[in-house]
């Protein structure tokens, strides 16, 4: 039988939970002091395995995209012997099914182009969202990615890999994942799939791609010489290598976030811009600087995005920034002053958010009401020495269509496995 526990938050014990936040190092502003800044926080949390071993399973595709179905009848998750280093070009992964009906894994089709970070890039297709999904592959030695679906299993190759895909489905966006995974271990993909062109640091014939899903046809719309001419480098850093990687839509499908990265001149960590763009590559926008730096992201309207980043290149917050603007607000309440990888619920009334293990290796699963900037921790959960690096487990979790219901992975009982945070209102 699957472990499961529950956390029941009448309103004396959330006040209870408070001063144990308090102690674990959470900064409670204002929030003790008027009852509403906790109205609307769920009366319960069940947490439980939906995977078990003895092989391991991950439901990242990137903690931003939505794993569900548009009936929520199915959760799409990666099955694999892996779990000690990053995957070989000829080790694989399986890409399957969760019934949640009956929580049982049903395997759909093997890939070769897949990471412990961001899966093999699996989405639900907007076109069809409960029978079409869409993720990245191996084929006759090039990386493309397959439409397949789930009912008939038939499938049609597209040209280029995606990195995200527009939520109308008719759309994606590609990089060289062939770069990233020679520049940033753990986020491309292992063989030749492409070229990598790792003796040009700014290629004009390599960036950001748009994929027309329907007809498979691609263009370049941003490259790297474009956002090098655009934001140069800091001088320390001049004619280093670049990559893009992190990529998403907004949710009217007009603009796209990337980020462009470079190693720091020591070799220990990345220099990061922000950027969004439209879609035929216009009005170009260089949103977060290097000075400042960014990690995750998720857009929480068309205009508005929120983005981990030092805090004017001192604090690592959740920040929330208008896109085109010089505005930005800390989110949280001066309570999420770390890294974390934050996505919202489809009504944006929440985010989900999680940090990176603390001294005693304890992973933290937050929630953040976006009314009143209220953070309630939902669980803690420990990770194995093992799993570190490229192959480490983050808990990327994302919400449900509805809401109601957090997925993340998590390694606390030895295995890389699938949860589910079930949030009864």
């Amino acid at each position: 039988m699957k472990n499961q526990y529950k956390i029941r938050l009448p309103f004396m014990k959330v006040i209870r939970l408070i001063s144990i936040f308090c102690l674990t190092g959470f900064l409670i502003s204002g929030c003790s002091k008027r009852q509403s800044c906790y109205k609307g926080f769920p009366k319960e949390i069940k947490i439980r395995a939906l995977t078990s071993g003895p092989k391991h399973h991950f439901a990242s595709a990137y903690y931003h995209t939505c794993s569900w179905s548009a009936s929520g009848r199915y959760l799409m998750c990666l099955e694999t012997d892996v779990f000690d280093h990053n995957p070989t070009e000829n080790e694989t992964a399986t890409l399957g099914l969760i019934d949640m009906k009956t929580e049982e894994f049903k395997p759909l089709v093997k890939t070769h182009a897949w990471n412990f970070q961001q899966g093999t890039m699996q989405h639900w297709l907007g076109i069809a969202p409960d029978s079409k999904i869409i993720y990245n592959n191996r084929r006759d030695d090039k990386f493309v990615s397959v439409i397949l679906d789930i009912n008939t299993k038939e499938e049609r190759i597209v040209g280029r890999p995606v990195s995200a895909v527009a939520n109308n489905g008719r759309t994606a966006v590609s990089l060289n994942f062939a770069r990233i995974h020679i520049t940033r271990p753990g986020y491309g993909y292992a063989g030749n799939g492409d070229n990598p062109k790792m003796d040009i640091a700014c290629p004009t014939d390599d960036g950001l791609f748009l994929v027309d899903l329907e007809t498979g046809e691609s263009k370049l719309i941003v490259s790297m010489a474009d956002v090098e001419a655009m934001t140069p480098l800091p001088p320390e850093n001049t004619g280093q290598l670049i990559w893009f990687n992190h990529t998403v839509y907004n949710l009217d499908d007009t603009r796209v976030f990337f980020m462009a990265r470079t190693q720091r001149p020591s070799g220990r960590g990345r220099l990061t811009a922000a950027f969004t763009v439209n879609l035929d590559g216009s009005e170009l926008r260089c949103i977060l600087p290097y000075s400042w730096g960014a990690s995750h992201f998720d857009w929480l309207s068309a205009e508005k995005i929120m983005i981990t980043t030092n805090f004017k290149g001192e604090i690592m917050s959740h920040l929330l920034f208008t896109d085109g603007k010089e505005d930005y607000r800390m989110l949280g309440a001066g309570l999420l002053l770390r890294d974390g990888h934050g996505a919202f619920s489809d009504d944006r009334q929440w985010m989900v958010t999680d940090s990176y293990p603390d001294e005693l290796k304890l992973r933290t699963l937050m929630l953040l009401d976006m009314k009143n900037d209220a953070v309630l921790q939902l669980g803690r959960f420990y990770v194995p020495p093992v799993y570190t690096g490229p192959y480490r487990c983050d808990l990327h979790p994302g919400f449900n269509r509805a809401g109601d219901k957090i997925v993340f992975d998590s390694v606390h009982e030895g295995t890389r496995q699938v949860y589910l945070a079930e949030l009864i209102f």
